[in-house]
């Protein structure tokens, strides 16, 4: 694995046992999915990540549900499947919507995500969760 890739997970491992709190992006004090990505974005770049609007927590909020995408494709790099550890995951929770959950794959089968009532939480790759991948992401190695 590239170096990059080795401090993605690093800094993603460092967010267990972050508290879930929408909105939120803050190491310790709480975080949700996005909050996740962009805590990482700034270990590893060095910067924060850009501000992004307020948005609902839950998934059948139709006029803010292309924001977790549209930033996605527009921050980093579109990936192909299957997955590798490092990459951002977006999933795909209602079949009629774009993808509203994201994650950091950490090993070939377990990614990293914050998740209500429980936090920021390593989980298996499943099938389930397989089913709901919409699409992959990777971070820009910067020079």
């Amino acid at each position: 694995m590239s170096a990059l890739t080795n401090a993605i997970i690093a800094a993603t491992r460092g967010w267990i046992g972050t508290p879930y709190r929408h909105q939120g992006c803050l190491k310790g004090s709480g975080c949700d999915c996005l909050g996740l990505i962009r805590g990482v974005w700034q270990e590893i770049y060095g910067e924060p990540a850009t501000e992004i609007p307020p948005y609902a927590q839950f998934e059948k909020d139709v006029a803010g549900a292309a924001r977790l995408l549209n930033a996605a494709q527009k921050y980093l790099h579109e990936g192909e499947a299957p997955p590798r550890p490092g990459q951002v995951i977006l999933f795909q929770l209602c079949r009629q919507m774009p993808p509203r959950h994201c994650a950091i794959l950490v090993s070939n089968f377990k990614f990293i995500h914050a998740q209500e009532r429980l936090g920021v939480v390593e989980v298996n790759l499943d099938k389930k969760w397989m089913r709901r991948i919409h699409s992959i992401y990777s971070f820009e190695e910067k020079v």
